[in-house]
């Protein structure tokens, strides 16, 4: 099936948040609301349920995180998360501090995500952006 930009970014954007949620192997009813809001929020055009597809991408997440395969998730999502560098990015910021504080894992995946994942979208978007 081929999906829409804004489906496949909107995919990605759910195994950002997942990764983002399980990445410092604490999971608190803050993270878990924050998480259902997100996938709430999204449009969805996919014959897989919301709920199904978030099952799996946890399951994937956790056997990933159980390898040490953090940085390669976070990576395969930078096609389909450059669709909205911007909204990628404050969703990692929000999950990643929603809690109050942010693990060394978080930070890691932060630095990440916007020094080589979205590095060269969000300097786009700067610069596409008006002047005040």
């Amino acid at each position: 099936m081929h999906f829409s930009e804004e489906q496949l970014f909107n995919q990605a954007l759910i195994k950002l948040a997942v990764l983002f949620y399980q990445v410092d192997g604490k999971i608190l009813l803050c993270e878990q609301d924050y998480l259902e809001e997100l996938v709430e929020s999204l449009d969805w055009d996919s014959p897989i349920c919301r709920e199904a597809f978030v099952n799996e991408v946890i399951h994937q997440t956790r056997t990933a995180l159980d390898t040490g395969d953090a940085a390669y998730i976070l990576r395969s999502l930078q096609s389909d998360l450059s669709y909205d560098a911007n909204r990628a990015l404050e969703v990692a910021i929000a999950m990643s501090g929603i809690d109050g504080e942010r693990s060394e894992e978080e930070t890691e995946l932060l630095s990440l995500l916007t020094h080589k994942v979205l590095a060269r979208a969000l300097t786009t978007s700067m610069l596409d952006m008006p002047a005040a």
